[in-house]
């Protein structure tokens, strides 16, 4: 049985009250994990192109008013 497996099983088995722990818990790792990556993406260029368009799209009145 793999990892994730075991980790299924656990979290099955857990009482609701340590089962909502857990959501947070994860819900604000997951966060935090998705902002970690953004952050470095953005440090290592991979999204100077992404911005460029953006940019250029707005310059054209291309973009949507909010």
């Amino acid at each position: 049985m793999g990892k994730v497996e075991m980790l299924e099983k656990e979290i099955e088995a857990l009482p609701v009250d340590e089962l909502k722990l857990l959501r947070e818990w994860f819900i604000e790792f997951d966060s935090d994990s998705w902002n970690w990556q953004i952050e470095d993406d953005a440090a290592s260029g991979k999204l100077d192109e992404l911005a460029k368009k953006a940019i250029a799209s707005h310059k054209r009145g291309d973009s949507p008013e909010i």
